[in-house]
């Protein structure tokens, strides 16, 4: 798995990063979740340099003009509720695909630290030869990016995937990288050192849902 790590750049995108772990800037829930939709507009023009493109002639009130466009037959597939934000930021930028929406989250039934990844609900097109970008802004232990994946092969055999996440961990990437074809490119803003006993990424920012929408019981 090929991974950009875009925070090894010096770019504004470290900004929308630190005003998202910012303790005291991410208690404005709307601001949260628009820094979340920029950073996923950062991702999504860097990701798009390396898609494929094809020149056609654009007719202008004086001429005609050569101009590359974009061929890639793209899905878009977020796991809700917390890839909303970073969905929309996508989608500002490729206004014209189609999307996937898939429910997925941690279930404890011991009520301890273990946990198990729950899917329930899917709603995807075919995604049969098509690039496949999966969203979600936390790459924490990775098993849930997985768990998508294997539910969603059987809406298609994808031309190619496109993991794209805000933060993840060291042990997220490396997991994913196991499990993923190795022709995945994962782009992503900043990947941090470790995850802590409860699988969340440390220093991470917290719980992106929750800040995003509010706490959950």
């Amino acid at each position: 798995m090929k991974v950009h790590h875009l925070a090894k750049q010096n770019s504004i995108l470290n900004k929308f990063l630190a005003e998202l772990r910012d303790v005291s800037v991410q208690k404005d829930s709307m601001r949260f979740r628009r820094n979340i939709e920029r950073v996923g507009e950062v991702l999504g023009y860097e990701l798009s340099k390396e898609l494929n493109y094809t020149t056609k002639e654009i007719k202008t009130p004086l001429g005609i003009k050569q101009t590359n466009l974009l061929t890639n037959n793209i899905v878009v597939c977020s796991i809700l509720r917390a890839g909303l934000p970073l969905h929309n930021g996508m989608l500002n930028y490729f206004d014209d695909v189609e999307n996937a929406f898939i429910s997925a989250y941690r279930h404890h039934p011991n009520n301890d630290e273990e946990f198990e990844i729950v899917i329930e609900y899917f709603a995807s097109p075919s995604i049969e030869g098509k690039t496949l970008l999966l969203v979600d802004p936390m790459l924490a232990t990775g098993r849930s990016m997985v768990e998508v994946y294997e539910g969603i092969k059987k809406y298609g055999n994808p031309k190619e995937i496109i993991i794209v996440s805000v933060i993840g961990s060291v042990e997220g990437v490396e997991y994913v990288a196991k499990h993923f074809p190795e022709d995945t490119n994962l782009w992503i803003g900043d990947i941090d050192e470790k995850l802590n006993d409860k699988g969340y990424i440390v220093p991470g920012l917290g719980d992106s849902g929750d800040l995003s929408y509010g706490a959950k019981l």
